[in-house]
């Protein structure tokens, strides 16, 4: 109860006029910036803490959350209506969205995204409030071998559900590990696949390969193909959600949190596992299994309400140990140091007023994203009523323009390019996109993560295997790898019987 109670004095800190400008301020710009392809909610809380210098530390960091949510959503819109993640979080809204966009329901997948963004950060802060210390004592018993297993958990939970074969699966994910190989060794720094370029020294960033595979593939793809058939604007269509859109996603919205909080309360990739995952439980469980790669709708609740929940679990390790475990984490670590201030176990102690303000405003925000978002979803969709040339090349445009942002290097815009075309092989020959991303995204730390274990096995393979939560994962690798196997088997034996 004395969280709880903590919590209602936070909101009277939350609530005042002040700071609750800072709150509108914060979701305002977040939304804003987090549909620029390549700008996400790191770069704008970065680009952001000069300009709060003068404020006081509980406003600054309002706004921030404020940012950090916003940028969230504004990500998942241009992912669902242009197929152009804003940030790595959205890449999954994009797998249906985008199909549900393009069949006319562009309206109904971003009043998915909002209403899931709500659930999720409402369920993930109330979690937050209550499991915090717990959650956060977990969170270091985890060791390297666990980071490892979860991560081969989320290769194989995508490869073995998208595309027409877990094949044309793995051919992806190896794309994508390939990609992820691409700079200096983490540990011995060594070259690799540089080709002597120093501007490759530093690796290629996750948005410059979401944005070339999703966007530019999918412009690429769009412009062959215009010639065989008519431009013809794609219908915004009803702009609510109804009872069935409401009953098959509800049970989504409420799944998603309990995927996404705890993953984002380890450091073991941010949002972007329990995003994945999300998705692959939703299609496992969907009664609709035949819609699914065409716009099913749960696979944009229920990613959008892990994700929501995985940036409320960020701010566990970060305000009870100090460990960031996000990019905006870490920023928003300097930002507390830049005010003198240090989080870690007694920062509840110290600066009550602080951080209960901070996570009553998250409460706040949520209310704000979702009054803004839903009235303003059909006018977004409208965006899709744009003749297709010139709504890709727009598209074409604003990924350069985000592609540039990432590093300001013009060999930037020749990666994004080379991978684009790389995107468009991939559609050509049917092979799913996702995989390639997450490849990219966890491959570097999934490959940490292994020599780090075998190095404190002294290069023993058991070491990949000897705590009981690594046993348990590789136990569900297991069940993922034989259960298609075993239901096949199981099929035909009836059959055979029949």
């Amino acid at each position: 109860m004395d969280a709880f109670n903590s919590l209602l004095d936070g909101f009277g800190t939350a609530l005042t006029p002040v700071n609750l400008l800072w709150a509108v301020i914060g979701v305002l710009l977040g939304t804003a910036i987090g549909v620029l392809p390549g700008i996400g909610p790191a770069m704008a809380v970065a680009l952001l803490l000069p300009v709060t210098y003068g404020l006081d530390p509980i406003g600054a960091f309002i706004m921030f959350a404020g940012i950090y949510y916003g940028a969230m959503f504004g990500g998942s819109t241009t992912s669902i209506l242009l197929n152009t993640p804003g940030e790595s979080a959205a890449v999954v809204a994009a797998m249906e969205g985008n199909p549900m966009a393009k069949s006319g329901r562009g309206a109904q997948a971003l009043a998915a995204a909002a209403v899931g963004h709500f659930a999720g950060g409402l369920i993930g802060t109330l979690l937050l409030v209550a499991l915090a210390p717990t959650v956060a004592k977990l969170a270091v018993d985890i060791g390297a071998p666990d980071y490892f297993a979860i991560m081969v958990l989320a290769f194989i939970a995508v490869t073995s559900v998208l595309g027409s074969s877990r094949i044309r699966g793995l051919a992806s994910l190896l794309i994508g590990l390939t990609l992820g190989l691409v700079g200096l060794d983490q540990m011995t720094g060594q070259q690799r696949l540089t080709f002597g370029s120093l501007q490759l020294a530093d690796g290629i960033d996750v948005v410059i390969v979401a944005v070339g595979l999703f966007a530019i593939g999918e412009a690429l793809w769009v412009a062959a193909h215009l010639r065989r058939r008519p431009p013809e604007p794609i219908p915004v269509g009803r702009p609510w959600l109804g009872r069935d859109d409401v009953n098959r996603t509800w049970k989504s919205w409420l799944r998603g949190p309990f995927i996404g909080f705890p993953f984002g309360a380890i450091p073991a990739g941010g949002a972007e596992i329990p995003t994945f995952l999300s998705y692959v439980t939703e299609k496992r469980l969907s009664k609709h299994k035949d819609e699914w790669g065409k716009g099913a709708i749960e696979g944009v609740a229920g990613p959008e309400s892990a994700a929501s929940a995985s940036a409320a679990g960020t701010l566990v390790s970060m305000l009870t140990l100090g460990l960031p475990t996000t990019a905006v984490a870490a920023v928003m670590l300097a930002a507390f140091q830049q005010y003198g201030i240090q989080p870690g176990p007694l920062l509840f102690e110290r600066e009550p007023d602080l951080v209960w303000g901070l996570i009553a405003s998250l409460f706040v925000g949520m209310v704000l994203l979702l009054a803004l978002n839903l009235p303003l979803a059909p006018v977004w969709a409208k965006l899709l009523r744009i003749p297709r040339p010139y709504l890709y090349a727009g598209i074409m445009f604003f990924a350069a323009v985000g592609a540039y942002a990432v590093g300001g290097e013009v060999i930037d815009l020749v990666i994004l390019l080379i991978i684009g075309l790389i995107g468009f092989g991939m559609r050509r020959y049917g092979l799913p996109v996702l995989p390639a991303v997450i490849g990219v995204i966890l491959g570097p730390n999934a490959e940490q993560q292994l020599r780090r274990a075998l190095q404190i096995s002294d290069g023993s393979v058991t070491g990949l295997v000897n705590t009981p939560f690594a046993v348990t994962v590789y136990a569900v690798i297991v069940l993922l790898l034989v259960w298609p196997l075993l239901r096949k088997a199981v099929t035909r034996g009836r059959a055979g019987a029949a």
